[in-house]
Order: C-alpha cells, then structure tokens, then sequence
C-alpha cells in the first residue's frame, strides 16, 4: 500500500523548463510553418504564465511558490488552497473535516480563481479527450479550474491534486483544445487510442528538441500538424507538438521503401528518407535544410503518474470542508454588522446590489444573516441586454427569499444608442454608462435625500450597499478594500463582504447552503453579466448563438452591416476582432495569421458628436469620457490636431492619439473618442478643448485668421484646411482668433448636460 501511494505522489523535483522565444514571428507561408509558429506560441504563452506564477504547476503543484520580480501584475499572496491526500478532496482550509489530516499546500496559477468545472464545461473536457486521445481516464472525479492568461478562455484542469492539462478556447478556429500536462500525457498514455508516437531509444536530452523523420519508430495517422502528441522513448513518456500530418509522415515512408527484392515478394525493413538518415541521433533546435523536422518534444522523463484510488463526490467535498465555510460566513457576516451598524449609517437604507450572477447571491444569503433587525431591499439593474434567464432567475430567488427587489431598467437605451456609437469594445465600453450607471444613478436620485440637505447632502453617504466584487476575479479587483464609496456615484458606499474568497469557496458556500443559482453556470458561462458585453469570452459568446440564436442573429446582423459599412470583412466579425477599439498584440497576430485587415475605411459624413453617458472612472485609474464623432477623419485630424498635444497616428491600427499635459485623447477610424486623464474636472476639460478642434475642423472655411495669429507659422491652409506642424507651441493664439471657437457652445448646445457636469 505504501509503495502504491509512494507511485502517486511525483516528486517534487520533476518540473517543466520552458524557453523562452522572440515575439516577433512572420506570417506562416506553409502548413508545417505554420504547425511550428504554433508550437512557438505555445512556449510564449507558457513563459508569460510563468511570469505570473503558472509555469511551476504544469507537472508538479506542491512546490513551493516562486514570484517573478518583472511581473508587473498584482501578486496574490493567498494564490493557493489545501489538498487532503487522503481523501483526495480540495480544501479553502488546511485541516480536512472528514479524516482529520491536514491537506498539502496547492499552488495556483494567478489570479487563483479555481472553480469547480461546471457540467457544460466536463462535457467538453471529454468530447475533447475522446476526438484527440480516444478515451476519457477522467471517470466522475472531481475537477478543478483554474483560469490562467489566454487569449479567450484558457483554464487549467486539476485533479487528484495535480494538473492534468490546460483547456483553452482558440480564435483562430473559434473551438476548444486540450493539452495534457506531462502527468497528464502518462495517465492518457495508459489507455489513449490516437495521438501516439513512438521514438527510438537514445541517451540525448530530448526535452524541448526537434525530432527528425528518421528517429521516429512509429506515428499515428489520426495526427495533424499543430497536434499535441504522447511521446515514448524507450522508459521515457510524455508529449510534444507535431510540426506534420500522419498522412505526410506516411507518405515519407513510402518514399524511402525500395522495392521488393526479386523473386521472393517479401519487402526490406523499412527506412526513414535517405535525406534524414545520416543523422546519428536526435537533432538540436537549428537543423539543417537537408532534415525534416516531424515534432518538438515538449517534456519527457522516467516518471510514472497514477490516478488516485479515490473519488469522492461533492457531497464528500463538502463536509470536509464545513467547517472553513462556517468560518467564512462568520467573517462575512461580521463585516457586514459592523460597518452598517456604525454611528453615521444606523439610519441609511441598506441594499443589496443583485446582479444574478453567484457572487450576489451568496452576498443576499449572507445580507439576510447579518440584517434580521435591518430592513433591507436588493436592486437589480437591469440592462435591457441580460440574459432572459437571469431577468427570471433575479426575480424569482427574491420572491423565493422575501426579499423587496427593486429592478432598475435601461428598456430599449443600448439599441436607441448603439446606431451613433457603434459596437462596444472592451477599450470603450459606453454600454455600462447607459445602461448600468445612469440606472445606478436613478437609485441614488431616489434614495439619496435621507434627511441631508444643501452640501452635507453632496458630500455625505446617503445610503449603503452591500456587494458580491471579488479581488480574486482579475488583477484590476485585486486591492478593493472591505467598503468604499462610488466614485461615479458618490452617495454610495459600497460594501464588499466576500473580497477574500475564491470562486471554489463561493461555490461550496451554495452547494453546502442549498441555494438555488442561476442555470447558466451549469450551460458553460463562467459569469453572467450582459450577453453580448465585448468582455465576455468569445467562448461564452459562441454558447449564445447556440441557447438563444434569436438572439445571437440579430446581434450578428448588426455587427455584420456594421463591419459592412467600415469595410471590414465577415471574418472580422466572426472572430470577435469588434471587440477592441485599439487591438492588442495577441490580435494583431491573429489578424495577421488568418489575413483579416482590421483598418476601417473612411467616409465622409455631416459632422455630430455624441457624447456617452457622462464621465466615469477607468479601472486603471482615472477619469474617461466616450464620444462618437461623425464627419471627421482620423487623417484630416491627424494633421491638425497637434494643438492639443504631441500625436501619435498609426494609420495601419486606424488610431489617432494625442498626449497632453493633462491627460490622453484617442480618436479612432470608426469615429470613436475616448479622452482620459487623472481627475473628473481635468477630464472634462480636456474634453471639451478636443471637441473644440473637431468643431473647428469640421466648420472650417479657409479664412486664414488663424494662419495669421500663428506666432511661430505653424498653421497653413491646405485644400480649404487648417494643418498645424510639430513647430506648434500650442500658446492658443489661433484659438483665441477663432469664429468657430468663439461661438462653440452655441454650436455644441448642451454639452455640460450631456457630460453631468
């Protein structure tokens, strides 16, 4: 029995070590360059969790932690939870309630948000083990996630206290993937029907080499290029990438086969190509012209790996684990109580902001604990662009726990507005400021007097709310503090009873309590907000057109009229590239790989500007405000805008930006602004400074007035328009001579109400 369990704990030495590679890659030209960049964007993506703690996990998690000083990301100092070997049970504490022994310490990846895999999520775990590997050694174990940085959804699978691969979601194929861990890859080995490929014995390191035609003993048909594949080598086992199909592999075969030998009909051994046969043993990383590269072994070893005998369910997993959730509700509870219970707050409305989604229902069941002497009422802000199921599951778990619901409603206000101001993007999200804050708004129009008047009632706290945020949920929540007052809506004070806990410990908190949740978490959403939100993951939104394809078309014939309208491709669409105002590099690349032009083309339209919202503060700090501009140019601007401050236009991205002494202003091909900067008051004026330029430009006549107030001849006329060159000193004398200038306001009417200021 020991050396059974001797056989399933892996030693603590056994560790990947990945290279790191340059991330500037030219376009594939072939398929096998384009299996081999594959493979190099594999490694890239692997040093980049490394930096954030990942990489040390993919064979061995009970290793003690190692931070890396260039990460510039938050680091989370709790990023782990407890394994009880015994029981083989995750653990939110170190004691196990069911044997009593204290669980090894399990070092996540950050963020550190494991969750339990939801049924959805298992079904596509074996769908993808099945088609790949031909089995599913994963039975009814109990399965973690563990999200990690990808570029959609990317989580690692945890098991028996180990992790088993990495199931990621590519946009290149808008479809899963699965790629075992090198534990995973032997327990796969075990029973896998495809996949497989057989090297020939050899003393080399072969860890992160190339592998020539030649060296192989034998290969898999079902293989394709870009393929994970299980490797053997003698008493070593693992996995690599395979750069070849199985058929080009077979064809290769059949090219170095001689004929049969006269008379007899029986064939010779068969040979590797004569190309590759003068290689003694396995090649480095750089061979030479003459070689065929077949695969890059990834990570091999001696090792053995073994599922544990057991497998409890989640009834198990939560009693062994009551404990630690007793403990947890307490300290929620008491967070709760405390602040409401304060001198200046015993007499504020309490409220319970309910989003649908777990976190908020765990905060209403813990809200209804600590508040049995305190009247409180949930609000829901609905968006007009939730998900049906979570409308009905809002209003029923309210009625379900005598709760008053306050629904708060934007109606039809995203598809009033979404014709000026185009799609939303993750870099521009008007949406939240129509269709949330100017509800949340209304709340505190309503609620916000509380016995206040004149400036004690603008400066003070006028009602509290208790609310589900997590810092565990992304780098940006990482610091919230256990309340804090709304920066967009300053009455509010906010309170956050569960910044602590981890998704896992949300979920054993609604398991062990019985409450009822919303059904989508079990249809494969990870969280349950606005069902086109361009920060949802494209993954997320692929399951949409699958449950509501009404809906789905008609989001879809509006992106696709849209892009129509830009000049942008259907494959634009398709691969979520609406997404991003200013696209980062991992879809710059993308856009590259697949031959998708994300530069809009311009046309020429009467000049509006629309202002979204109002102003709101940035998750990077700071204060933005969002506009749409019609009629203007990125180019035209580019040539004038430099009086505000020094530009930037990057033709080929379709972005104008300019740095000021106060703050940033964007401008974008498809007529989107967004203006930042460190204070509301600064952001407004930088604003309307920018809206200014936009007017001038577009009402220009070509007097030349301002040409003549130029103290240093920046400004010419060219073409009926004003340019103005880097020599600009920006003192604000052509301003000041402006006839447009002069009667802004006049032309732009009511833009301090637009701005709620």
């Amino acid at each position: 029995m020991q050396q059974k369990k001797d056989k399933y704990q892996t030693s603590s030495s056994q560790k990947q070590q990945r290279n790191s590679s340059s991330s500037g890659r030219k376009r594939p030209q072939t398929r096998e360059k384009r299996a081999e960049n594959r493979s190099r964007d594999f490694k890239e993506q692997s040093s980049a969790r490394k930096s954030s703690g990942s990489e040390k996990h993919l064979d061995l998690v009970f290793s003690k932690k190692k931070s890396s000083p260039r990460s510039p990301r938050f680091e989370y100092e709790d990023d782990y939870i407890f394994w009880c070997r015994k029981c083989n049970l995750p653990l939110i504490g170190e004691e196990c309630g069911i044997c009593g022994s204290k669980g090894e310490i399990l070092h996540l990846s950050q963020p550190a948000d494991v969750r339990f895999c939801s049924p959805y999520e298992r079904e596509v775990i074996e769908k993808q083990l099945i088609s790949t590997f031909g089995c599913d050694p994963l039975g009814d174990r109990l399965i973690l996630l563990n999200k990690i940085p990808g570029e959609d959804k990317t989580d690692e699978v945890l098991i028996d206290g180990f992790i088993f691969g990495v199931l990621r979601f590519e946009l290149s194929k808008m479809d899963y993937s699965f790629e075992p861990s090198l534990q995973g890859a032997k327990i796969l080995l075990k029973s896998a029907e495809g996949r497989n490929v057989e090297l020939k014995k050899t003393n080399r390191h072969l860890n992160g080499k190339n592998v020539a035609s030649g060296l192989i003993e034998s290969f898999a048909a079902n293989i394709k290029a870009g393929d994970f594949v299980l490797l053997t080598a003698g008493n070593l086992s693992g996995y690599g990438v395979s750069y070849i199909d199985g058929a080009d592999f077979a064809a290769q075969e059949n090219l170095a086969k001689p004929k049969a030998l006269s008379g007899t009909g029986v064939q010779p051994e068969v040979r590797a190509p004569s190309k590759v046969r003068a290689l003694p043993e396995y090649e480095t990383n750089s061979p030479s012209e003459t070689e065929t590269k077949v695969l890059r072994v990834r990570k091999v070893d001696s090792s053995e790996a073994f599922l544990h005998p057991k497998t409890p369910d989640l009834s198990v997993c939560i009693e062994a684990n009551k404990k630690h959730l007793q403990v947890l509700g307490k300290n929620a509870i008491n967070t709760i109580r405390g602040i409401i219970s304060r001198n200046e707050y015993r007499n504020l409305p309490v409220y319970v902001s309910f989003s649908g989604g777990k976190d908020s229902l765990v905060v209403m069941d813990l809200a209804k604990s600590a508040l049995k002497q305190r009247e409180f009422k949930a609000f829901f802000l609905n968006t007009g662009i939730e998900f049906p199921e979570t409308v009905e599951f809002a209003r029923d778990l309210c009625r379900e726990m005598k709760v008053p619901l306050e629904e708060m409603s934007a109606g039809s206000s995203f598809w009033e507005q979404v014709e000026k101001f185009g799609p939303p993007a993750k870099d521009f999200r008007w949406c939240c400021k129509v269709c949330k804050l100017a509800s949340a708004g209304d709340l505190e129009t309503e609620k916000g007097t509380c016995s206040l008047s004149g400036k004690e009632a603008a400066n003070a706290v006028a009602y509290l709310t208790i609310d589900g945020k997590r810092k565990h949920e992304s780098f940006s929540r990482a610091r919230i503090a256990a309340s804090e007052t709304n920066p967009f809506v300053p009455a509010q004070l906010n309170i956050f009873p569960i910044r602590d806990w981890r998704a896992l410990d949300v979920w054993l908190y609604i398991y062990w309590r019985g409450l009822s949740y919303n059904p989508l978490y079990d249809q494969g959403f990870e969280r349950v907000g606005c069902w086109l939100c361009p920060s949802a993951l494209a993954a997320e939104y692929a399951r949409v057109k699958e449950l509501h394809p009404e809906m789905h078309t008609r989001w879809n014939a509006f992106l696709l009229e849209w892009a129509k309208k830009h000049g942008l491709s259907e494959k634009f669409v398709e691969h979520g590239f609406w997404r991003w105002k200013e696209l980062p590099p991992k879809m710059l690349r993308l856009a590259e790989e697949l031959g998708i032009s994300v530069l809009a083309e311009e046309k020429a339209e009467a000049f509006e500007i629309e202002v979204v919202g109002g102003i709101s503060p940035c998750k990077a700090g700071g204060f933005s405000v969002e506009a749409g501009v019609k009629g203007i140019r990125e180019k035209e601007a580019a040539d004038f805008i430099n009086v505000l401050g020094k530009t930037v236009y990057a033709e080929e991205l379709g972005m104008l930006l300019v740095k000021t002494g106060t703050g940033t202003v964007k401008f974008f091909s498809n007529g989107n602004l967004l203006v930042s900067s460190e204070t509301k008051e600064k952001a407004v004026c930088l604003f309307k400074e920018a809206a200014k330029q936009f007017v001038r430009l577009s009402r220009c006549t070509g007097c030349g007035i301002c040409e003549k107030a130029c103290p240093v001849g920046a400004i010419s006329i060219k073409e009926g328009k004003p340019h103005v060159s880097e020599t600009c000193i920006r003192c604000g004398k052509c301003m000041e001579s402006c006839v447009v200038t002069r009667y802004f306001n006049k032309l732009v009417p009511g833009l301090d109400e637009k701005l709620k200021v």
